[in-house]
């Protein structure tokens, strides 16, 4: 063997060496950040998340259901108003039923005789059937009074989720609520302003 191929020999095995060395660093470089992300991931959420999600379901229900009811009794103002909330709170329903799949939590279970009447804002089987039974501009001043109230509902249970919640798009989602719900009472305070409600 001559000199120069003595000298290439070793140089040749170092540079393999470093080689899988850098193959085998940047493979577990790879992979670890991967299942780091994944466990963060899977923990980024935590009980008021859970509740917002669960409560806030049924909450935005009912405003639905309020929202068809005026479709037949409200006038023109009050109509284009019940149906912009049954447009936007109908897809944070399902956003909300996605979230707690990904969560593997189940929606509350449904509760007869107003089980749900301990959250915020929630209107009983009495104030529901009045509402039903209401027609013209005594329902468009109900429905305007009750909607005020349960959107302040919806703004305390939003409030706690930013305050307590930490999955980012629960989070979101009830900063989004805060902020359009606030923007609705004010119209609807301006609209009972002007037909003389309270």
């Amino acid at each position: 063997m001559t000199f120069l191929q003595r000298a290439l020999v070793p140089a040749a095995a170092a540079a393999a060496t470093a080689l899988l060395l850098t193959a085998c660093g940047s493979a577990e470089d790879a992979t670890e950040p991967a299942d780091a992300a994944s466990e963060g991931a899977a923990a980024e959420f935590n009980d008021a998340d859970v509740a917002f999600a669960q409560e806030m379901i049924p909450h935005h229900e009912q405003a639905v259901e309020m929202a068809d009811l005026a479709e037949s009794r409200a006038g023109d103002e009050v109509g284009d108003l019940a149906e912009e909330i049954a447009a936007a709170q109908g897809p944070e329903i399902e956003q909300m039923t996605a979230l707690l799949e990904s969560w593997g939590e189940a929606p509350m279970a449904d509760m007869e005789g107003g089980g749900h009447g301990d959250m915020p804002g929630m209107m009983s089987d009495e104030e529901m059937a009045e509402l039903e039974e209401a027609e013209g501009e005594e329902f468009d001043t109900l429905f305007l009074e009750m909607m005020v109230l349960h959107h302040e509902g919806a703004i305390t249970m939003a409030e706690t989720e930013i305050e307590e919640g930490l999955d980012p798009e629960a989070r979101e989602l009830a900063e989004g609520i805060f902020e359009v719900q606030h923007a609705e009472i004010e119209q609807m305070n301006t609209m009972l302003d002007q037909s003389g409600g309270n």
